[in-house]
C-alpha cells in the first residue's frame, strides 16, 4: 500500500516533465535529459559538490544527443522519470539570462517601448529572455558563454549572460535544489499560438541597461 501511495504521489510531477519535453519537442525545441535535486543532497548527478546543481545535462554528450524525436523522449524519462528538462541553446533560439529584478525592470520598459518580450522564464532570482539565435552569421556577435563569459569586445555589463553556442539552459517545469521550479513568465506560445522569438539585439539594448541599473543599485 505505501508503495502504491508514493506511486499516486510522485506520477503527476514525472508526468508533467516527459509532457513539458514532448511540448518543446512540438515547438521544434531540441531537448535533453537534465540532472536533478537529489533525495539527501542539491543534485543526483555523481559528482561531489556540483558547482551547478540539478542544473546541467545527465551526459557529456548532451550536444548531439539533444532531440525532439517523442519516440526517444518518452523512453528517456521512462528510464529516468525525475530528469529535469534542458533546453540547448544557439540552435532554434537564444537565452539573455538576468537577475530577477532586472527583468522586471524590462519587462516594464518594453511594455511602455512596445518592444515585444517573447517568451519569459523565471528560475530562481533570475529571469530568462527567449529571443532569436543570431547563427553563425556574424561570429563577432555570437559566440559561446556557458555561464558569465562574454566576448571581449562587449563591455561586461553586471549579472547579464547570453546564452547562445554550446550552452543551454533549464527548462519548465524543471526542479531547483531547493524546494522550487522552473516556470514560465510568458509562455512560448503568449503570443497567441505561434511561437515570436524576439530579435537579439532589440532585447539586448533594454536588457543590458536594465542590468546596468540594477548592477549600479544593488550594490
Amino acid at each position: 500500500m505505501a508503495d502504491v501511495l508514493y506511486r499516486r504521489k510522485r506520477r503527476p510531477a514525472m508526468d508533467g516533465m516527459v509532457d513539458a519535453a514532448l511540448g518543446y519537442a512540438a515547438l521544434g525545441w531540441p531537448v535533453v535529459r537534465g540532472a536533478a535535486p537529489g533525495e539527501d543532497r542539491a543534485c543526483n548527478c555523481e559528482r561531489l559538490g556540483c558547482p551547478d546543481p540539478a542544473a546541467h545535462p545527465a551526459t557529456m554528450a548532451w550536444g548531439v544527443e539533444a532531440s525532439t524525436d517523442t519516440d526517444t523522449i518518452r523512453r528517456w524519462w521512462a528510464a529516468d522519470p525525475e530528469a529535469n528538462v534542458i533546453l540547448p541553446t544557439g540552435r532554434v533560439f537564444d537565452v539573455f539570462d538576468v537577475p530577477r529584478e532586472a527583468g522586471v525592470m524590462a519587462l516594464a520598459r518594453m511594455g511602455r517601448a512596445g518592444v515585444p518580450a517573447g517568451p519569459v522564464a523565471a528560475l530562481g532570482s533570475r529571469y530568462l529572455f527567449f529571443v532569436a539565435t543570431r547563427s553563425p552569421v556574424d561570429e563577432d556577435e555570437w559566440w559561446s558563454c556557458h555561464l558569465d563569459c562574454v566576448p571581449e569586445a562587449i563591455e561586461d555589463m553586471p549579472g547579464l549572460r547570453w546564452h547562445c553556442r554550446d550552452s543551454f539552459v533549464l527548462g519548465a517545469p524543471s526542479r531547483l535544489p531547493g524546494g522550487g521550479r522552473v516556470s514560465w513568465i510568458r509562455t512560448p506560445r503568449d503570443s497567441g499560438g505561434s511561437v515570436v522569438l524576439p530579435d537579439p539585439i532589440a532585447v539586448l539594448g533594454i536588457l543590458a541597461d536594465a542590468s546596468e541599473e540594477f548592477g549600479d543599485t544593488g550594490r
